[in-house]
């Protein structure tokens, strides 16, 4: 997606002037529309987090900043930037925050989503900063969580060691999660620190860990502000290049309501600070400038899960036949996948950029220290095999007037397969914006970091054309809404045949006044998916059709207190199976008094669903750095309260208590999750330390 954090919608704010409102409200804001929309429970957001506490403690200064610093805000379309920069090109230095509203593409909503994060100061920032200077003026972070579910599940039960060691049904660990992070930041300059979690289920100074404790360790340290030496990573860090198709380490976001921003922005080296085991590189890496252009290089050498498989036919000789990205290591089987295979990745990407034009190719090499051999199945079987391959791409991002022209063309060396995927955004004036984008990726085309844009978890084997269109009627009245057509050319994972589908969004949002905001939404899927009814011998495909119905009211009753209430109703019809549906009522009560160092979020909710099939997402408050979007299904009720306590300036304490009550089942969960009662109860526990 072009800004991945362009997320504060219609229905979110209200801009009536530039009253502000809490460092803490924005960035929830901002984090619940990017969680919504994922539709998974394994959820890091992390980075996304830590930017935008930064350019809110630190605002751009809009008359000093580069293009780059202001994709880094991730708030602006490419076109919006170069109307700034071409108005300042023109005109000189803003006086005023309020001189953005004569910029052609900036409507009041882009000026009220940026203000919390820019400023206009005649003082320009220092663009270069020394690496003793970043030492001396930085600041230290410390967090310290944990959280655990209450109930007993069947993987937990004590067991003789005889059944424990010649079992996968029990996990050797406890059922906590423990969480450590220490780092030492200078604005986005200096970041030192190491992260260490330990998962439920996986042991704990004991068996396997007894001598590492945690499970995961992830340090890295980090510095930028060099004139010609840019940037430099050492340990753990994250690459991006073009628009995810070669390479895209850590996350990205696809379709959304925010429709028109759906370009990537690619910062090309920055610090891994979260605890996703596997997108992620270790290593050395570096950038060199000279102008326009940049150079980045990088080496990444690390162990990752895998089934390790001796070669019958010749002695001594082993394979790989499966990877494991799941990051778990709680029973027999997943301890032994733990780190059986070595992972080597180089790269290159040289990049050209001015005002209105950037450029650039990358080559990357990926490899492994033994051959990748999957068993062949007929929707597998032009996927990678082999000891390794180099991904090379070519990418480019044009804005001419109020269109931004952009794409990507990549190409894998052991399948000679490509991908591509062109785009252009489009101001056609301040109240309509629309997005264009052709995405085609060959059945053969595969390289291991990638995150296109596509329909699919993979950017593999997919063509398809998405339109978006933004409109804003008035300032009360405003409509998002998107299509996208696709087409999968070869088999799938559960999909005997190529198939294809299509995606459509409506959502209609109204400001009736400054302190409700209302909006609706109608989404309609459909995909193919192998038919229940089957012979045994040929299984045909058949359309699963999937509509969700959603209505939302956001209600401030005071400074202090806000009020959410939802209604959201799906249903699923496909012809081998009845028909389904499913609906969840939420209230949130929201208490965050300016006057008082505690804050209050409280949640109940209804739902009830036929199956898992016609189960309902829905965002919840957590902890900073916790992100929760669970899937509510079967017949039941939730409830949470999260505490939220500053003390001495310099501490802070989340603690959060959740539980869900189902009220048709007699157990909870399958397999070693399996919990027997109608009870899920849950706990998160989490300190700050600022120095």
């Amino acid at each position: 997606m072009k800004k991945a954090l362009a997320i504060v919608t219609l229905f979110l704010i209200s801009f009536q002037g530039f009253s502000q409102v809490t460092k803490d409200e924005i960035i929830q804001q901002r984090i619940e529309f990017i969680s919504e929309q994922l539709e998974t429970e394994n959820l890091d957001l992390t980075d996304v987090v830590v930017q935008l506490e930064y350019y809110y403690d630190h605002p751009l200064n809009l008359n000093g900043a580069t293009k780059e610093q202001l994709d880094d805000l991730w708030l602006l379309t490419e076109i919006q930037i170069n109307d700034l920069l071409l108005h300042r090109k023109l005109y000189g230095k803003f006086i005023s925050v309020y001189e953005l509203q004569s910029l052609q593409y900036w409507d009041m909503i882009t000026i009220r989503m940026v203000l919390p994060f820019i400023r206009i100061d005649d003082k320009l920032d220092q663009v270069h900063v020394s690496l003793k200077e970043a030492f001396k003026e930085g600041k230290f972070e410390a967090y310290f969580r944990y959280q655990t579910i209450i109930e007993d599940k069947a993987g937990y039960e004590d067991v003789p060691d005889s059944i424990l060691d010649n079992s996968n049904q029990y996990y050797r660990g406890n059922p906590d999660r423990y969480y450590s992070r220490l780092r030492y930041s200078y604005r986005n300059n200096l970041s030192i620190g190491v992260t260490a979690e330990k998962d439920p289920g996986e042991e704990f100074f004991r068996g396997s860990q007894k001598n590492t404790g945690f499970d995961f360790y992830s340090a890295h340290a980090y510095y930028q502000g060099g004139k010609y030496l840019r940037a430099v990573a050492l340990g753990d860090y994250q690459v991006q290049i073009g628009q995810g198709l070669n390479l895209w380490s850590g996350y990205a976001f696809g379709k959304t309501a925010d429709v028109t921003n759906v370009k990537r922005t690619a910062r090309s080296l920055k610090p891994y600070t979260s605890v996703d085991e596997t997108r992620f590189l270790r290593g050395a890496a570096f950038e060199l400038g000279l102008g326009k252009f940049a150079w980045t290089n990088f080496a990444s050498i690390k162990n990752v899960d895998a089934t390790r498989i001796a070669d019958t036919l010749i002695e001594e000789q082993e394979f790989v036949s499966s990877i494991n990205l799941t990051g778990f290591h709680r029973t027999n089987s997943e301890i032994a996948r733990k780190d059986a295979l070595t992972e080597m990745m180089y790269g290159s990407n040289l990049r050209y950029q001015s005002r209105n034009f950037s450029a650039g190719v990358a080559a990357v090499y990926q490899g492994y220290n033994v051959d990748f051999i999957r068993d062949t199945l007929p929707y597998n079987q032009f996927d990678f095999r082999g000891r390794n391959t180099v991904g090379l791409s070519a990418d480019y991002s044009y804005v001419v007037k109020n269109f931004n022209f952009f794409g990507e063309v990549a190409h894998t060396t052991h399948s000679g397969a490509f991908a591509n995927l062109h785009g252009v955004l489009a101001s056609i004036d301040r109240r309509v914006s629309m997005a264009l984008i052709y995405r085609n990726y060959d059945r053969a085309f595969q390289t291991f970091y990638n995150n296109g844009f596509s329909e699919a978890s993979r950017t593999q084997n997919e063509e398809g054309l998405y339109a978006g269109l933004k409109i804003n009627f008035t300032r009360k009245f405003s409509l998002n809404t998107y299509a996208d057509f696709f087409r999968f050319p070869w088999l799938r994972f559960q999909v005997d045949a190529p198939s294809a589908g299509h995606e459509f969004l409506i959502q209609p949002a109204y400001r009736a006044s400054r302190n409700l905001i209302i909006y609706g939404r109608f989404r309609q899927q459909v995909r193919q998916r192998n038919s229940r009814d089957t012979d045994g011998t040929v299984t045909g495909i058949e359309d699963v059709l999937q509509r969700n119905y959603r209505i939302d009211f956001n209600y401030k009753l005071s400074d202090d207190f806000r009020l959410k209430s939802r209604i959201e109703y799906v249903t699923i019809n496909r012809p081998s199976n009845q028909p389904e549906d499913g609906i969840i009522l939420t209230q949130d009560i929201l208490y965050k008094p300016k006057s008082s160092n505690l804050d209050i979020a409280l949640r109940y909710a209804l739902f009830d669903t036929d199956s898992y099939d016609s189960r309902i997402y829905t965002y919840e408050n957590n902890a900073l750095y916790v992100f929760a979007v669970p899937a509510y299904f079967y017949q039941g009720s939730r409830g949470y309260i999260l505490l939220r306590y500053t003390f001495l300036r310099r501490f802070d304490v989340w603690a959060r208590y959740g539980v869900s009550i189902f009220a048709n089942r007699s157990s909870i969960g399958t397999g070693p999750e399996e919990i027997q009662g109608t009870t899920r109860s849950d706990v998160t526990v989490q300190l700050r330390v600022k120095l």
